[in-house]
Formats: C-alpha cells, structure tokens, sequence
C-alpha cells in the first residue's frame, strides 16, 4: 500500500493560511511569498532610519540643541505601547489593509472606512516626503544631482525645486517595481535592508570613533535658556521622533503574502519599531559626539552629511551617502507597496470609488497594479503642487504624520473601548493557535494599560503635531495659511472622504463589532 506524500511543511503551511484567509471571506489572490525577514523588512524599510534621520536630525537640533535627543526615548515608548496592539490584531486579523481591516473590526465600518482612507492619503503623502529626502543625499554624492539652480539646501527655493524632479524620477522606479510583481519588491526590499543595516553600524561606527565630546553631550539644551521656554522648544524638537517613528505597522499590511501571518506579524511589528529605535537612538547620539562643532549652524541646516563629511575622506563618506540613497529608495518602495495593499483591500471590499479596476490582481504578478500605478501618479501629484514651496518638507511631513496619528487612534480607542467589554475574550470563531499550532501573542492583564498608554499618547502627539507653529509650517512667513495646514488637511480629508464613503451599499463581508473574526 502506498502512503500519501504531504507536501513540504511551507506549503502545508501556505494552504493553513490561504484556508484561514477564506474563512475571512476572502480568496488568496496575492501570492504568498514573503519569509519572517522579507515581513520584517517591509517595516524597518517604512521606518528607515537611515532616510529619515538623515532628513530629520537638523530639524530636532535646530529648535532645542544637543538635549533633543530625550524625545527619541520618549517617542519610542508611546509608539510601541500603540505596537503592542497592533501586534495582537495582527496575530487574529491577518489581512491586507491592516489598518482598515482591524478598525471596522474593532469600532464598525464607517470608522473602519475612515482609518483606511486616512492611512492612504497619509502613505501617499509620506511617499513624497521620503522621496524628498533624496535631495538630502544625492547631490552631495555628485553635483550633477542639482538639476535646478545652485543652492542644495531642501529649505531654498531651487533645493525644493530640486527635490520635486529626484523624488518623481524614483517615484517612476518605485512604481514599476511595485508593479512587477511581490517576488522582485521583497528582493529588492530585502537586499535594501542589508544595505541600510550594514550602512547603520557602519555610521554609527565612524561616529563613535570620531568622537570629539562625551555621551553626556546629550544634556547640552544648546544656548537655550532652561526654563519654561525649554521645555517648549524640546516639545517642538521632538517633532522628529514622532515623524521617523510610523509605519512598524506595515508588515500587516503584506499578511495575504507572507507565510503563517498570524506568528510572523506580530513579532516583525515589532521588532521593526525596537531594532529602529535602536539604532537610531545610536546615531543621534554618535552625530552629536563627532560633529566638528556644535554652534556654528552647520549641524542645523545639513544634518548628518554634514558630520559624515567632516569626519570622512571623500571616497568612504560618499559610499555612506550612496547607502543612504538606497535606504530612500526602499523606504519610498515600502511605503508604496504597503498604500497600494490598502487600497486594494478597501477596493476589494467595493469601498473606494473604482473598486472594480483598484480591486483586481494581475494573475500572472500576483500584484495589483492599478493601486500602485494610483499611488504613484497621487505621490508626484503631491510633489508638482508644491514646487517652489520652501518648507515643502516640513509641512509634508507634519500633514502625513497627523493623519497617520489620527489613523492609528481609529485602531486603539475603538480596540480599548472593546477591551473593557471583554476583548479579545468575548470574540467568536478567532482562532487561538497559528498555522504552527503555537498561542497566538496576547497582552494578557497588560492589554488594557498598555492600550489606554496608547490612546493617551496618540491624542498628545496629535495635537503636538497640529499645532499651527510658523517654526514648522511657515519658516520665511510668506505663507501665513499653511500654519494651519495640518487641520485644514484633515478638514478636507474628512469633507472628501464623506463624499467618497460608499453609501447604501451593503458591505460583502460584514462584522459585528467585536465579536466577529
């Protein structure tokens, strides 16, 4: 008698987690693909701390000197309170859209709507920002990279300007990749990684034995006097944690293509936030001990190419900067690729305008394209607006960052509220193994402080981020209006989605608010 042969254990594994998809009321359409390292590159890439820091460090430094640096710890801890619960949705709702899908699972579908339309605008807007950053880097590498006018700073006129051709022309690369399928993004993806966590030690590592002052560089407040007025500008400073820290979350975004979701997402989430905060905390602090001087304004305008260049001969110092560029290049692929997984899982669900087309996969990708190409053409959208905007970053960046905050508070005072009626205990038909018949992660008696920690943290960073400070949004006062941009943007976010919202059509796959899987 013959036995039956099984199928090698991945593939046991790839057709638990395609069942499991089904019992959402979904078909595996994406192809599943990506591995415990290609999930945990989706989120350290959105993060990107070489993009990011880089772009970042002036802005910190500038308004409340060395001391900046406490907000980076501070930060850290309030996003990972607000990790450690979408690790735990993560591990029950393994399904692209993550953000979209875990809210309508937790607060009902017109909040779930919202987040999810939040989060794209957010991502589409945070595409462009990081695309930007290339500005910081390449023409510094080269020249030749300034295309228009002299001045490379990304606060000018012509550095701004600049930055709206190099960040669309990597928009066009991002987008084809994005378009070719799952197979060459997690590659491109995971070999980027590589690249930026061997660019970070190697940062930090210069820095640290190029060290001209001590760590305790970090309770210089830079000439600001401490008092009141401190306190203020530190508030301010740590605007560039709160920008750097988002997107952790992005490895639920890609659960329809990664092996046995419900273990590898919650851990890669994160991990990508720690391994972030890390090394990033490491490099501000190693930037502050090596830079050349600490008063001479160069630190505040240039950032960290600043130091790099200063205390490296030319060759080795542009290698640094090529691997910066390479980060940005994964960061704008990561941000992407997890924006087109939304709107695909939302235009699946038939509640974006276009469903039919934005809602499709290509069969023989696995991907869906018209998302991404969407995204794209949205993120140079954003950019050709703003040509000539000399705080085109600035008010980029504060703009998405409020409405990723405000997405994310869509997930935890809902989540929290359902907590105190028993969440997750009181759900029906939620497994409670992965596809490895391993404990799905659980807060456990930690769930409830650690999600109130998160509300309490997200609504102080929100109105942190939106406060109208010329400093931010406004830098030569010759846009008086944009101090309220972040507002008026999520006004007309919220007027435009109500317009968009799908009314009277019913939902294919409903939920009934925290009791349903």
């Amino acid at each position: 008698m013959s036995q039956a042969v099984l199928p090698p254990p991945s593939d046991r594994h790839a057709d638990g987690d395609s069942d499991d998809l089904l019992e959402f009321g979904y078909e595996q359409q994406l192809h599943r693909k990506l591995g415990k390292f290609a999930s945990f590159a989706a989120g350290f890439s959105f993060v990107s701390i070489l993009t990011t820091i880089f772009q970042l460090f002036g802005l910190g430094f500038s308004f409340a000197g060395p001391a900046f640096f406490w907000a980076w710890p501070v930060v850290f801890v309030g996003q990972f309170m607000v990790a450690l619960c979408f690790a735990e949705l993560a591990a029950r709702y393994p399904i692209s859209g993550a953000i979209y899908q875990w809210s309508r699972r937790v607060g009902g579908e017109i909040t779930g709507w919202f987040a999810g339309w939040f989060m794209i605008i957010a991502q589409i807007v945070t595409a462009s920002a990081a695309a930007i950053a290339l500005q910081v880097v390449l023409p510094n590498v080269w020249s030749g990279f300034q295309i228009v006018g002299t001045d490379t700073a990304l606060t000018s006129s012509d550095g701004a300007a600049n930055a709206v051709v190099l960040g669309t022309a990597l928009l066009v690369i991002t987008t084809t990749v994005n378009s070719i399928g799952v197979n060459a993004m997690a590659r491109i993806n995971s070999i980027g990684v590589t690249c930026e966590i061997v660019g970070v030690i190697a940062v930090i590592g210069v820095f640290f034995t190029h060290a001209q002052r001590g760590p305790d560089v970090v309770f210089d407040t830079g000439g600001v006097p401490v008092d009141s007025g401190y306190i203020g500008a530190w508030i301010v400073s740590g605007l560039m944690a709160a920008y750097v820290m988002v997107g952790f979350g992005s490895a639920g975004e890609l659960a329809e293509e990664t092996k046995n979701p419900r273990r590898v997402a919650p851990r890669t989430i994160r991990l990508a936030l720690s391994v972030s905060a890390l090394g990033g905390g490491l490099m501000i602090i190693g930037a502050l001990m090596a830079a050349p001087s600490l008063t001479d304004g160069e630190l505040a305008t240039q950032g960290l190419p600043y130091v790099l260049n200063s205390v490296l001969s030319s060759p080795w110092g542009t290698v640094l900067l090529i691997d910066v560029a390479i980060a940005i290049l994964i960061c704008t692929l990561a941000i992407q690729t997890a924006a087109s997984r939304l709107m695909f899982s939302m235009a699946r669900d038939g509640r974006l305008p276009g469903s039919r087309i934005l809602g499709s996969v290509n069969k023989t990708t696995g991907t869906p394209i018209a998302p991404a190409v969407v995204i794209g053409l949205g993120c140079v959208l954003v950019l050709v607006i703003n040509v000539g905007n000399s705080a085109i970053f600035s008010t980029l960046a504060s703009v998405c960052i409020v409405l990723i905050y405000l997405a994310y508070m869509m997930v935890t005072v809902p989540l929290l509220l359902q907590r105190l009626k028993g969440w997750p205990h009181n759900t029906t038909g939620t497994p409670k193994v992965d596809s490895e018949g391993k404990p799905l992660f659980t807060l456990g008696r930690l769930g409830l402080p650690v999600n109130i920690l998160a509300v309490v943290y997200g609504a102080v960073m929100v109105v942190n981020l939106s406060w109208p400070r010329p400093e931010i949004y406004d830098p030569t006062g010759d846009f008086p209006l944009l101090r309220w941009a972040a507002p008026l943007t999520v006004l007309a976010v919220v007027a435009v989605g109500a317009l968009c919202f799908p009314r009277g059509k019913a939902h294919p796959n409903p939920v009934t608010t925290g009791v349903s899987a």
